[in-house]
């Protein structure tokens, strides 16, 4: 496994356990397609059914203020997790979203329906900030 790949599935891992803790209960992970993947499909507590994006930075400083030595590291900049949700990535997302939604209509509550979540990590060390962004 790749540096990337193992940082990816261990965000994965975080975010699954963050979601659970939160109530959430997991329905599938890594849900590929030739056009792409769904990171997380879980239930919230009000049974909406959630497409999680997981984004996942490791920080290599002393504090999670101090960005620059990231990775994936980009120089001179100060990085957030967040950054890597493009619009493209957006619009790619709800497309496979979508498609998933359509395919598997028993899955999704009537009165709650479907949304989709970004779930991005910092990791720095043994600490982990974690931040939930609903319905993006």
């Amino acid at each position: 496994m790749t540096p990337k790949t193992e940082l990816g599935k261990l965000g994965e891992d975080l975010a699954c356990r963050y979601l659970v803790d939160k109530n959430y209960k997991i329905i599938e992970r890594n849900h590929r397609k030739p056009w792409g993947e769904l990171d997380i499909i879980a239930k919230s507590p009000d049974k909406t059914l959630v497409f999680v994006e997981v984004k996942t930075m490791r920080q290599f400083g002393n504090q999670f203020g101090n960005q620059a030595n990231s990775y994936p590291q980009l120089p001179n900049s100060a990085i957030e997790p967040e950054m890597q949700m493009t619009q493209a990535k957006i619009k790619k997302t709800k497309r496979i979203a979508s498609l998933y939604a359509g395919a598997f209509p028993e899955k999704i509550d009537e009165k709650a329906g479907w949304r989709i979540d970004l779930v991005a990590l910092t990791i720095n060390g043994k600490d982990c900030l974690i931040n939930h962004y609903e319905n993006i």
